[in-house]
Parts: structure tokens; sequence; C-alpha cells
């Protein structure tokens, strides 16, 4: 299967390193040092002109830091703001988390290639994700939810390492309402814990899979996509059918500093998204 189109940017084209301002709306917590960001443009026609599609990210920028590259996590077809859930791991992701509403951030974007929702209209969609590998699916949520008789069955796969750590935690029971199947576990129960334990990869043994006519779509550490990948192939899921996002240590965005090569790829520019069948070569292979 062909890698699907790039969503350009509305950004200006004579100026595709400047960033677009834009200023904080909302902040809302989600887990420790993990919070959603709802963005939005000073500038009001190009509030109105953006679009991106499941899966992209931007790069933002705060000055005196720098960029990083963020995954964007909201619904594609809300054009009045852009989330972007961060968890604060780094220089810029810490000074982000110390701003407030109201405080301003440079965006170039969106960058990447999507989820390829569009190519698999009719098909059982299985969404496996873990931590912080969450927000960049949960566009693909808003879409299934949108455009929910287009496709089979669609069923969310998602843990963390503890209860705490789980994000979006007040929307699945709002998806589920709205015809999205949700199993959520956890690797170390704590005492209000009552749901599952385990990793996200043993969810499937939950699950009757219709290998020709299912679609995965994975994110979060590889070692969960790893056995995810494992899972999909024990049930005959054809290679083409499991796409996983690689989101390495991206910095520039243009495919021109090297940091998120994978084998002959650049994460930024032929992923995140990838086809297993695509990147099986190189994929947990050391110093790829």
């Amino acid at each position: 299967m062909t890698a699907p189109a790039l969503e350009r940017t509305a950004l200006p084209a004579a100026a595709p390193l400047a960033p677009a301002w834009t200023h904080i709306e909302s902040i809302t917590p989600e887990a420790a040092k993990i919070a959603t960001y709802r963005l939005a443009f000073d500038d009001t026609e190009l509030a109105q002109s953006y679009r991106f599609q499941p899966g992209q990210f931007n790069m933002l920028y705060v000055p005196g830091y720098g960029e990083a590259a963020i995954s964007i996590s909201s619904d594609p077809a809300d054009r009045g703001s852009i989330d972007h859930t961060i968890r604060q791991v780094g220089n810029v992701t810490n000074a982000i988390g110390r701003m407030r509403v109201g405080d301003r951030i440079g965006l170039r974007g969106p960058f990447g290639r999507p989820w390829p929702v569009e190519d698999f209209r009719g098909s059982d969609v299985i969404i496996a994700a873990g931590g912080i590998g969450l927000p960049p699916l949960r566009p693909v949520v808003n879409h299934l939810i949108r455009h929910r008789a287009d496709y089979g069955r669609a069923v969310v796969l998602y843990g963390a390492r503890t209860p705490g750590e789980l994000v979006f935690a007040d929307a699945y029971a709002g998806w589920q309402e709205q015809g999205i199947e949700v199993m959520v576990s956890v690797d170390r129960a704590d005492d209000t814990w009552t749901g599952l334990v385990g990793v996200v990869p043993l969810l499937f043994y939950r699950l009757r899979v219709d290998p020709a006519n299912t679609v995965v779509f994975s994110c979060g550490p590889e070692i969960m996509m790893r056995f995810v990948i494992f899972e999909a192939l024990a049930r005959r899921v054809p290679k083409d059918r499991i796409f996983l996002s690689m989101e390495r240590n991206m910095r520039c965005g243009q495919g021109g500093c090297g940091h998120c090569q994978i084998g002959p790829f650049f994460a930024c520019q032929d992923g995140p998204v990838f086809s297993y069948a695509r990147i099986e070569p190189f994929f947990g292979v050391e110093d790829f």
C-alpha cells in the first residue's frame, strides 16, 4: 500500500522555518507531569485555514529553550483550536509545563505522514496504545466516532504502568457510548483499581479478530509495539495492515538533523506512521 499523501501546512511557504504564534487557551492535567494544552492561533485567518490529519505532529517553539516535536491530539474536524498532550521530559517540554493560560508558543506544522484511516473504510480497527502513545491516536478515535457507520468494529486497547498514568481517563465512557469498545489495563494496580491488570498485547486474547478485514494502529513504547505486532501476526493480520507510530527523537521536523533516522527513513518525513511491512527490517534494530 502506498503511503498516504501529506496534509500540507497552512503556514507561509515563503518562511517554512518561521513559527506562527499561538496562545494557550486551556490546560487540562492528564497524569503526573502530563497535560493537554489547547492552542489557538493569534491570526484568526490562519486558524481557519490550518488543517491536519490524524497522526501528524507540530514543532512547538519556546523562545530561549528551542523546539520539540509534539503529536496533535485533538479532533481534526475541530478547526477552532489544536490540542497537544505533553509529557515534561526535556528543556522545551519542561518550559511548557511552567506556562499558564494566555502564554504564547510558536508553532510550525503539521508534519509527517498520518494514520491511513481513509484507506480502511469498511474495516475493523484495533487501536493498541501504551502510556503517552494514546494522544497520537486520539484523533483516530475522534475520526471513527464522526464516521462510525463507515467502519466495522472499533476497539481501543490501552494501558499504562499504573492507574495514575492513564491519560484521557474521563473520555473512555463517552467513547464507549459512541460505539468504540475500550479495554484498559495497568501493569501494577493500586487499592483503587478494579479493572484489568496486564500489558496491552495480552488484551488481544480477549478479542476475536477477522484478519483479512482488520487494521491495527499502534503507538507506545517500542517493546510494547513489538509484542502488539507479534499478537497481530499470530492472528494472521497482514503486515501491510499493521501501522506503527515511530516517534523517535525528532528535532528539526524536516529530515535535516538525522536524529530520527530509522534505517533509510527519517521518522519526521517518511513517518512517523509506518506500515510494519515497510519498516520490518529496521524495527527494533539497535542504532537504527
